[in-house]
């Protein structure tokens, strides 16, 4: 019997050694008094840097939710398109897609964040909750016609047996509402609004001896936030 030796192959910058990868980060740091009391206008303030810094995309998030009772993770990139003191929103599909079974199952996800160009990343978690149709459809308004009609033909995350079978969904769509500007949002499509229990900013160091503070909500009536800096 003949077996075959596998190969390892090290994923580093810059090769191996340790003192290259060491000086990764070296942009910034990070201290208690540099945050606000309020994750929210925290995120603020570095999403805005973000876009002066012209971090490419700083909307970009990952989306991670988990099946119940399997407990099987998934994730995906998606964009964030809004944030208010109740949450962070991003729209999706909600009938179809493996996210929609993930929240049916359970209502928890994460949204994770990551700036390259600054070396920040941001943790979210918390509890999912839909929007209601009339909050989804003010967003629904304003994007081009084609993604409007796109989400009506989309059956996301079906199996398809070839490019023209979606083609032809999507021509569906468009003799259905032919010479109608005013589209009505489909029933299965909208905003998933993340409300956060824990919110984390993270400032890589070097040596990896990063700087992390996590806002913890603290229960009761006042719905404040605990601050905590955590070991790298």
């Amino acid at each position: 019997m003949t077996t075959t030796a596998s190969t390892k192959r090290i994923f580093a910058p810059g090769g191996t050694n340790d003192s290259s990868q060491a000086q990764q980060y070296t942009k910034g740091s990070l201290t208690i008094d540099q945050l606000d009391n309020n994750p929210f206008t925290q995120f603020d303030t570095w999403f805005k840097h973000a876009q002066k810094e012209n971090v490419h995309q700083p909307e970009t998030v990952t989306l991670s939710t988990a099946h119940l009772p399997s407990g099987r993770v998934s994730a995906r990139m998606v964009y964030l398109k809004e944030m208010d003191e109740r949450g962070f929103v991003i729209y999706s599909n909600w009938g179809t897609s493996r996210k929609a079974e993930d929240v049916d199952s359970n209502p928890q996800a994460s949204l994770t964040f990551w700036w390259h160009e600054l070396e920040r990343q941001v943790r979210i978690e918390g509890a999912a909750e839909r929007l209601r149709s009339e909050e989804s459809q003010v967003y629904y308004d304003t994007r081009i016609r084609g993604s409007r009609l796109g989400a009506w033909a989309s059956r996301q995350s079906k199996v398809l047996q070839s490019r023209e079978e979606l083609e032809g969904q999507v021509k569906e769509a468009e003799e259905r509402f032919e010479g109608q500007e005013s589209i009505p949002v489909p029933e299965f499509w909208g905003g998933l609004r993340v409300v956060p229990e824990m919110v984390e900013f993270w400032q890589g160091r070097p040596s990896r001896l990063h700087d992390r503070f996590r806002y913890s909500k603290v229960e009761g009536e006042d719905g404040g936030w605990r601050i905590d800096r955590l070991s790298p």
